[in-house]
């Protein structure tokens, strides 16, 4: 896709306007936004509560899936709404230790350092400019015609279901770059220091999940294996369609590192405006996805409250307008259903993904 031509004028003026919003939330900030993390913070220790107490009992099935879903509820909340915006530096201002960027971490395998370094400076500093945003296809699928396409690339609809399912251990790994240790640019002895990091992490995660809560339960261990297997698979499928929604839709942009050098802040504006995409629904499927369903906003300001979005949404979609920007929005649905044709579409090569694309 080419990104739209904007001249220095025109994206000193976008930057100016997109300025005039982030000042404004930023001015507005106080206990109203501190109220409202520590209320989701409380909301996830309830559910998590509620989840392993009930969890023993599931040799009861309606307790089961009961338990099993609190539990995957209370992990996508800690992960969306709570993890993934705390350590955007969204809450730094309230200067409580429990929630700040640089000390919170996470209920999931990938460590909040790894996670600082590939999603917060990598990902929202090259947002999909290929070759630099790994984040892009996660070095397992091809989602652009600039990528060039090789055979496994035809089953890589296969490779998105494992991506899913195992989604918290491919973000967590994601700092390895298998793509560079397989083309010997680095070697393993330079990833050691993170693997070690990693197995750590992943090691406690796993532990506590399938070793210390089933052994805690010990008459009805396997239940309560299955259901703690079963809520990190809601949240793992829950998280990885959340995010594949908001990156790679089919009116999603990519662009090349030609066309960003020494690119302007501006620039930079407009390069997340058009890489992104919204879907719309409900207040809770909002809080669910950790507001990422406003997901344009997010990368436009990726250090505001996200519980801020859905107020400056409309702000953000009149400066698109001003300057002739598409805003990339529509129904959860529809905007998952394009993401499935666009990885469909790039499992072919050239002229057999032109020929779908034309069917």
């Amino acid at each position: 896709m080419t990104m739209k031509k904007m001249t220095e004028a025109q994206l000193a003026e976008l930057e100016t306007d997109l300025n005039a919003i982030r000042e404004e939330v930023l001015e507005d900030l106080g206990e109203r936004d501190a109220r409202y993390i520590r209320r989701m913070v409380r909301l996830h220790r309830s559910l998590e509560a509620g989840g392993r107490i009930m969890m023993p009992f599931g040799f009861l099935p309606p307790v089961f899936v009961a338990a099993t879903a609190t539990l995957g509820i209370a992990k996508i909340l800690e992960n969306m709404e709570i993890g993934h915006n705390v350590m955007h530096g969204q809450y730094d201002w309230m200067n409580d230790p429990s929630l700040h960027s640089q000390t919170y971490e996470w209920d999931t395998v990938c460590t909040g350092d790894s996670w600082r370094r590939t999603h917060n400076y990598e990902h929202h500093t090259y947002t999909n400019i290929i070759g630099k945003d790994r984040d892009y296809g996660y070095a397992v699928l091809r989602l652009t015609d600039d990528e060039p396409w090789k055979p496994w690339h035809t089953l890589q609809f296969i490779n998105y279901i494992l991506l899913s399912v195992f989604f918290q251990w491919g973000v967590g790994l994601h700092e390895l770059e298998t793509e560079k240790l397989r083309s010997r640019e680095i070697s393993w002895r330079e990833k050691l220091p993170f693997l070690k990091q990693f197995a750590r992490k992943g090691g406690r995660q796993a532990f506590k999940d399938y070793v210390f809560f089933p052994l805690l339960t010990l008459p009805v261990a396997p239940v309560v294996l299955a259901g703690n297997v079963g809520a990190n698979l809601i949240r793992n499928l829950w998280s990885s369609t959340v995010i594949f929604c908001g990156h790679f839709t089919q009116d999603a942009e990519t662009f090349t590192e030609e066309e960003c050098e020494g690119e302007s802040k501006g620039h930079w504006y407009l390069r997340q405006l058009t890489g992104s995409s919204n879907f719309t629904g409900g207040r809770w499927l909002h809080i669910l996805s950790g507001h990422l369903s406003y997901q344009v906003e997010h990368h436009v300001f990726p250090d505001l409250p996200a519980h801020r979005y859905p107020e400056i949404s409309g702000k953000v979609q009149a400066v698109c307008r001003k300057h002739g920007i598409h805003y990339n929005t529509g129904s959860f649905a529809s905007q998952y259903g394009t993401v499935i044709k666009r990885i469909l579409r790039h499992s072919l090569p050239g002229k057999m993904a032109g020929l779908a694309r034309a069917a």
